[in-house]
């Protein structure tokens, strides 16, 4: 299945933005949980906490957002963990609180717990590739052992009132696909919803993601289905919209490096076009995001601050400057005057 922007010489006509849905529901019982649009950010362990989220609510176009992947062994032992990685604003809503973990009984109780804690939706991890993580039978480790899944989905349904949706991998590897037999047996388990990520642990980000993975457990199953990877651009959410009949689309690592990613696929779907930011609206968008984390007091700000300068500028002109220039910052002040000088000095050129 070609994507949109793999050959453009061989790439088939773009898809039309109107197929890219405008709402969604994730529906258990009386509870409901309404998307709008149908578009997800996905955990990533380091970049969605709480004030990355908040950030990206403040831009606008994202449905639905999710925490880092949490540890539920981690959350009903310790509070610390809770306030670390499960806090959450009001902005933020709706929210969903992604646990990982391998024994059905902890994970039941670590659901329960974040019921109580006022997520929308509870999220089980079954597509994280970490080493550490999988050695501990967790994540992805799990696609290889469908009965104790079997047991956790049902477990987890029976602990919360709330939506129970699943992220997952195709398999461990393409010689052990099981991405249409776990789709059917979460559906059958009561999940409310299914994202894919379309590659195996085998894979872990490297190669192609393969959509067709994702329409073959929207063939398989009524409830609703996220497809992830490889959505780099509004074009590419709809040509995967169109090429599997997915519900939505959850985007990751394209989130980090261009956090207009959820507004631009919006306005494609309502315009069938969309803006590239300016140089002043890049400027912009990074001052207030390291406003807020240091606002925050969020643990290894000059870190994440580096981090998010090395994604952000990947693709802009003069880029490697400001990158260099961030990474031999010595505090988070020193940070934002770099990337003052740096954009300043780009109108100033122009």
């Amino acid at each position: 299945m070609r994507k949109f922007w793999e050959t453009e010489a061989e790439a088939a006509p773009p898809a039309p933005p109107g197929v890219l849905p405008a709402e969604a529901w994730l529906v258990h019982g009386p509870q409901r949980v309404h998307l709008a649009p149908a578009t997800l950010l996905a955990p990533m362990s380091g970049i969605t906490d709480t004030v990355f989220r908040r950030f990206i609510r403040g831009l606008g176009g994202c449905g639905l957002i999710m925490t880092e992947f949490t540890s539920g062994d981690g959350l009903i032992r310790s509070e610390r963990v809770a306030r670390r990685y499960l806090s959450f604003a009001e902005d933020e809503r709706p929210i969903a609180a992604q646990l990982f973990g391998s024994d059905p009984e902890v994970m039941a109780e670590a659901a329960a717990l974040v019921e109580q804690m006022g997520f929308a939706v509870v999220d089980l991890n079954l597509g994280c590739p970490a080493k550490k993580v999988v050695k501990c039978n967790g994540g992805s480790g799990l696609l290889r052992d469908l009965p104790l899944l079997g047991r956790m989905f049902a477990r987890i349904r029976a602990a919360v009132t709330i939506p129970f949706t699943v992220k997952f991998r195709a398999g461990w590897d393409d010689a052990n696909l099981v991405h249409v037999a776990l789709a059917r047996m979460a559906e059958d388990a009561g999940v409310n919803g299914l994202a894919l990520h379309a590659r195996t642990r085998q894979q872990g980000y490297s190669g192609n993601a393969q959509w067709e993975w994702i329409r073959e457990v929207k063939q398989a199953v009524r409830i609703p289905v996220w497809g992830n990877g490889d959505v780099r651009s509004p074009e590419d959410a709809a040509a995967m919209v169109a090429a599997t009949g997915c519900d939505g689309v959850m985007i990751g690592r394209t989130a980090a490096s261009n956090p207009w990613i959820f507004k631009q696929i919006e306005s494609f779907r309502t315009t069938g076009s969309y803006l590239q930011p300016s140089e002043m609206e890049r400027a912009a968008l990074m001052r207030t995001y390291f406003g807020m984390l240091v606002a925050n007091q969020t643990p290894g700000t000059l870190g994440k601050m580096k981090q998010f300068a090395a994604w952000f500028t990947h693709g802009v002109r003069d880029g490697a400057e400001l990158r260099h220039a961030v990474y031999e910052a010595g505090s988070e002040h020193a940070v934002m005057e770099r990337v003052e000088e740096f954009f300043m000095a780009r109108v100033a050129r122009s």
